[in-house]
């Protein structure tokens, strides 16, 4: 399958992409833990069906060490007792700021919850990378970019 558009042919889209990347740069420097990072990329990208962004996140994460059981696990996290707290947390506000429109939204509870396991900045990081990782896969899924052939730090 090719994709509908190539970003980097296109003035706008690749301007456009230029941003976004220094968005998610801001992000990948904060202090919110690298691992919890790519789980919530992994997650948002699964319940939007973004394949292009799966095959990069859970490439990236398993060449940074991230075990093979909870990169299969992530679906099922709530079930699984190989993630953190945290990390749970933070799972729960990026499923819950996926979804806003099949439900209640982001509650107060869920908002407790992930505050606290982190501060003020990592909040703020966690709430940025949400709604960038968001962006990205409704970018990928509207071009239907294909997965598969993505190699570790390609990117940069």
């Amino acid at each position: 399958m090719d994709a509908r558009l190539n970003f980097y042919d296109s003035t706008m889209a690749a301007k456009f992409a230029k941003y976004i990347n220094s968005s998610g740069a801001a992000v990948t420097d904060s202090t919110l833990p690298a691992a919890t990072q790519e789980l919530v990329k992994i997650r948002a990208s699964q319940i939007n069906g973004c394949a292009g962004c799966l095959d990069m996140h859970t490439k990236d994460a398993e060449q940074r060490g991230e075990s093979a059981v909870r990169l299969h696990l992530v679906a099922a996290w709530r079930e699984a007792t190989v993630f953190t707290e945290a990390e749970k947390a933070a799972l729960e506000l990026t499923e819950r700021g996926t979804r806003l429109a099949d439900g209640d939204g982001v509650s107060d509870e869920a908002w407790e919850n992930a505050a606290k396991h982190y501060d003020e900045e990592q909040l703020g990081a966690l709430v940025c990378l949400i709604a960038l990782i968001n962006a990205y896969n409704r970018m990928n899924v509207i071009i239907r970019r294909a997965a598969g052939d993505y190699q570790p730090g390609q990117f940069g």
